[in-house]
């Protein structure tokens, strides 16, 4: 199979040149967060690999590599919440990625129901130091 994506170059390409190239780390992924493209909300983090990243290119819907499951995953395919792409973006040194989506079914993003896979805060008990974990209001 020929590999979709060139390699990376030198840095200055990577950094401001015109070609995606994105750099695929040790396990062959690269983190992509999805974002509400209508209110910025961010909705989840997920992975890719060269063929998930592809398949969302040529597609506009958003395509994932699932690591519990180790397949690659169509967002929504079962659920009906498809993420259309509405914008991508890659950060400075191509390994990771920020999309912005139109979710489709009831507009919900986690596997828990819930819109956000963010929905809980962490903070710090000021009396015990203990790690909290609160619902947030979003």
């Amino acid at each position: 199979m020929t590999e979709p994506f060139e390699r990376p170059g030198p840095r200055a390409e990577v950094e401001e040149g015109a070609r995606l190239t994105p750099r695929f780390g040790p396990d062959g992924l690269v983190s992509c967060i999805a974002v509400d493209a209508h209110d910025g909300q961010v909705l989840m983090l997920a992975h890719m690999n060269a063929e998930a990243l592809a398949r969302t290119l040529e597609t506009g819907e958003a395509w994932y590599w699932s690591r519990s499951r180790g397949e690659l995953w169509h967002k929504g395919a079962t659920s009906g919440q498809i993420q259309r792409i509405v914008e991508m973006r890659v950060d400075c040194d191509q390994d990771a990625l920020l999309i912005r989506v139109a979710v489709g079914g009831d507009g919900g993003c986690c596997h828990t129901g819930r819109r956000s896979c963010f929905y809980r805060t962490v903070s710090t008990d000021p009396e015990t130091g203990a790690v909290l974990l609160t619902p947030s209001e979003r």
